[in-house]
């Protein structure tokens, strides 16, 4: 399985060593990144018309990251060599028509005297100027030009701006995050402390039966708790290690469904920590991911490790940090991809046996971060048992990240199978609260040839068309993770602006001096009004709105008298974000053949 056209692996020791002194002489400020202003420089020296250039940067960029790294810059150099030479490019070109490691280098006009005088200038100390390539990288002119700025003389620094992501994290730190610490977004949005402690002290539940004074004693313990491990939502901010992080893919499923046999079957070999057995032997949640060498890190040091993205994990608490686990190895796939390998779902009479943590709340935890989720079957196992339905049910708002998939399809005969399709359908059907019908992946995925005593010519056939189907769905993960980036993180300021409404609706509802105990018990009573409310006010999709039980159980543990008015300027800076800020991020990190 492939998920890039080339690679460092792919190109000779020497081709590499040309390429690095390429790559450092075009990368003037030695960030490790060509921007498309430099690039187009640089290729114009190739001789190469405008169109397949344009061809050569998609290739190349294939993450749409609006920049090539050291790899990238090796496959636009492979992909300008077989131009030369009079291919027609296409993004298989490199890994299916020609032997990338009897590439030679390019012809790049003028590159050589170039390459001189920039030794010279270097040895020199004078700083290199010529007429063919200035190699000092300009930020894009009229960058994040919102109508705040016009208004404010705040505005987001450019001077570091040399990627998509690199922007998202300045308007996220700029824009975002001050409206999110305002009305406490994080607070809401993964509220698992604050849960915990107003479980055990303020049960809603209670509401009808305790008097004011057991209110607010109840209120003062937890918000007074709550202050004191107030340090610990900063976790539930977005980090840079969030933005950085590779694309996730998350395999849920019952026990011997086949989740780790899956890994091990697109890795081609064991992963470290990995157990295999027609028993509950996953009993742990296995981050996949690469590394320099193969060990297996355990969960209480990944999570406080700041280049990681695993922090808002210490929440879960002890008990799920030792059943957490980090497994690290050296493979071409996990350079783009990292896997999380979940403990069976309980089924039976072993779902009564509780689990030391929150295995739903993790489980949508990382529902969230998740680019792809696979639901794994297998023949004789098609109930959906109560614990699934739940973390079915956790998975609400990600419908367009998960795929279904029947596992070991060989176990059964053709007329079988058709009736096994049937009854997953059907079961699907009845927790999927969805119009559309999940896309089902029918296969065999692991090592083992067909079972050919169970399936004929026509199933073998459709069993491989259906892995080409699923793995083409995978290698299409990296190349749409920075759209998946764009698209979570519009959704999130949505939803931050949408809880700010609230937030501020329900405090200009609290009464200025007396009463404020029984008035914040009915607006909480009555908060599927207050959200009617905001939405007519503000015209504001239903669709949008966080869950109303969900939101109340959240807020009995705050005094909505101690909230933030409404702040326009905030809810200002998000508009102009959403509407102008991005848009020109997009523009100004397209394929720069694109650019006029």
């Amino acid at each position: 399985m492939v998920i890039v056209t080339g690679s460092i692996a792919s190109c000779s020791k020497d081709h590499q060593k040309i390429y690095q002194q390429w790559f450092n002489y075009v990368d003037s400020d030695g960030d490790g990144r060509i921007t498309g202003d430099e690039a187009k420089k640089f290729f114009a020296t190739s001789n190469i018309e405008n169109p397949e250039l344009k061809q050569v940067w998609a290739i190349a960029d294939s993450k749409r990251q609006g920049f090539l790294g050291f790899k990238e810059f090796i496959t636009a150099m492979q992909l300008l060599s077989l131009a030369q030479a009079g291919h027609e490019l296409n993004a298989d070109l490199l890994r299916t028509t020609v032997d990338a490691e009897l590439l030679e280098p390019p012809v790049m006009e003028g590159l050589d005297s170039l390459l001189v005088k920039h030794r010279d200038s270097r040895t020199n100390g004078v700083p290199e100027t010529n007429d063919i390539l200035t190699v000092q990288h300009v930020p894009p002119k009229n960058f994040f030009a919102s109508r705040l700025r016009k208004k404010t003389s705040c505005h987001v620094s450019l001077d570091k701006v040399t990627s998509i992501v690199d922007g998202l994290k300045r308007l996220y730190n700029e824009k975002l995050k001050p409206l999110e610490v305002a009305y406490r977004y994080n607070d809401f949005a993964s509220p698992l402390l604050v849960r915990r402690l107003y479980k055990y002290f303020w049960p809603f539940g209670l509401f009808k039966f305790i008097s004011s004074l057991v209110f607010w004693v109840s209120y003062a313990l937890c918000y007074s708790l709550k202050k004191s491990v107030l340090k610990y939502f900063d976790h539930h901010m977005q980090t840079n290690s969030d933005f950085d992080a590779k694309p996730m893919v998350m395999l849920l499923g019952q026990y011997s469904t086949g989740k780790t046999t899956f890994i091990k079957h697109l890795l081609k070999c064991n992963y470290p920590g990995a157990h295999i057995g027609p028993e509950p032997t996953t009993d742990r949640f296995i981050v996949v991911m690469g590394g320099p060498d193969e060990r297996s890190v355990p969960g209480n040091t990944i999570a406080v490790q700041a280049d990681m993205p695993f922090n808002a994990l210490t929440t879960f608490g002890g008990a799920f940090l030792s059943k957490f686990e980090c497994s690290q190895m050296a493979h071409p796939l996990l350079e783009h991809i990292t896997f999380v390998d979940t403990p069976g779902v309980l089924s039976g009479e072993k779902q009564r046996t509780q689990r030391s943590y929150d295995f739903t709340g993790v489980i949508k935890w990382f529902a969230e971060k998740c680019d792809l989720i696979l639901l794994l079957f297998d023949p004789h196992k098609l109930d959906i048992s109560d614990e699934f339905k739940r973390v079915i049910s956790s998975l609400r708002g990600q419908d367009d990240k998960i795929r279904v998939v029947l596992n070991k399809a060989d176990q059964v005969d053709t007329q079988q199978l058709m009736r096994v399709y049937g009854a997953l359908m059907w079961s699907l059907g009845k927790v999927l609260n969805t119009p559309e019908v999940a896309r089902v992946y029918i296969g065999s995925f692991n090592d083992k040839p067909i079972n050919e005593e169970s399936v004929d010519s026509m199933g073998k056939e459709l069993f491989e068309k259906e892995q080409d189907d699923l793995l083409i769905d995978l290698i299409d993960i990296p190349k749409k993770a920075c759209d998946r980036q764009i698209n979570e993180f519009v959704k999130r300021a949505r939803a931050a602006k949408i809880h700010a409404y609230i937030i501020s609706q329900l405090k200009k509802e609290m009464p200025t001096m007396m009463g404020k105990s029984k008035a914040q018990q009915k607006l909480m009573k009555n908060l599927e009004d207050v959200f009617a409310k905001v939405q007519r006010e503000f015209h504001l999709p239903a669709g949008d709105f966080p869950d109303v039980e969900h939101f109340r159980q959240v807020l009995g543990a705050y005094n909505i008298d101690k909230f933030e008015k409404l702040k326009p300027k905030m809810i200002q800076a998000v508009d102009d974000m959403l509407g102008y800020d991005i848009p020109d991020l997009l523009k100004n990190f397209r394929n720069p053949y694109d650019q006029k």
